[in-house]
């Protein structure tokens, strides 16, 4: 299990306990970063792509931030899946959610009172045999109501090749989905799998993106990816938000810190910035 051992993932049986709202609630149309047309298809499609983030000069810097911090992990006998929680553990993440860059788009899509509460190196190295089944991101987290959004920046180029993650459009619309665990299969990264996800929404998209871009996606799509069969590496950076209203079980809410406005029930413990860069 120490692959899937990720702060993204909280016990499966005690979230199933739990009551909570999963189901899609849509953005606000009248954004001031992304267009009305662009949170439209957030709202209809689940997901928004090719957005551009940092310039060449600011991801090249953050490519070679990732590369040492990689190095160090590796150098302590864990995989390129194991950087998570990294903004409570790296003051240099810390700064990354709270850039207005990144902000001002959840922004759009959460509110004005906005929670940043994960960050995860997603990196599938080059042959990497493992892929990530076909999931809904609201199955793992200890939340309601489900006003989550994953930003995905690609820290390296991401294309089919080298299997960047896909999407089912329109699947987070349907609520929270069945799955069953698929922890014994040592392909998938994490641990549940949908069946017949095809069957959810429309056909599958790939989430192209060149380094410095991002999409943003619901916690309710259904996605994944496939093995990176290439000799090229494919990493991103999910940088994790919630509007305040959301109230986190299971501890979760120790992971939270305010990234625009404020929390007004001051439910979230609000992360200081690590002293490690």
């Amino acid at each position: 299990m120490a692959k899937r051992d990720f702060q993204i993932i909280a016990d499966i049986s005690n979230v199933e306990e739990l009551e909570r709202d999963l189901q899609f609630h849509p953005a606000d149309l009248a954004g001031s970063t992304l267009s009305s047309d662009q949170i439209a298809s957030y709202n209809a499609n689940g997901y928004v792509t090719g957005l551009g983030i940092l310039d060449p000069t600011d991801v090249n810097d953050l490519r070679a931030y990732f590369d040492d911090l990689l190095q160090q992990y590796m150098n302590d006998g864990k995989d390129s899946y194991a950087i998570s929680s990294a903004h409570m553990r790296h003051g240099r993440v810390y700064d990354l959610m709270k850039d207005a860059r990144i902000v001002d788009v959840m922004a759009d899509l959460l509110g004005e009172e906005v929670i940043g509460w994960g960050a995860h190196f997603f990196c599938k190295m080059p042959g990497d045999g493992k892929r990530v089944s076909w999931h809904q991101d609201a199955s793992y987290w200890p939340l309601t109501p489900s006003r989550t959004a994953t930003m995905w920046l690609a820290i390296d180029d991401a294309d089919t090749e080298n299997a960047c993650m896909r999407l089912i459009p329109r699947s987070h619309l349907k609520g929270h989905l069945t799955y069953r665990m698929s922890e014994d299969d040592e392909d998938n990264v994490l641990n549940q799998t949908v069946d017949e996800a095809e069957s959810y929404g429309d056909d599958p998209v790939d989430i192209e993106l060149n380094a410095g871009q991002a999409s943003v996606h619901s916690d309710l799509i259904l996605h994944g990816s496939e093995a990176n069969q290439s000799t090229r590496r494919r990493c991103g950076l999910t940088l994790r938000y919630c509007a305040a209203e959301v109230q986190a079980h299971m501890g979760w809410a120790d992971k939270g810190m305010v990234v625009r406005g404020s929390d007004p029930d001051g439910h979230w413990t609000d992360q200081s910035r690590p002293l490690e860069d």
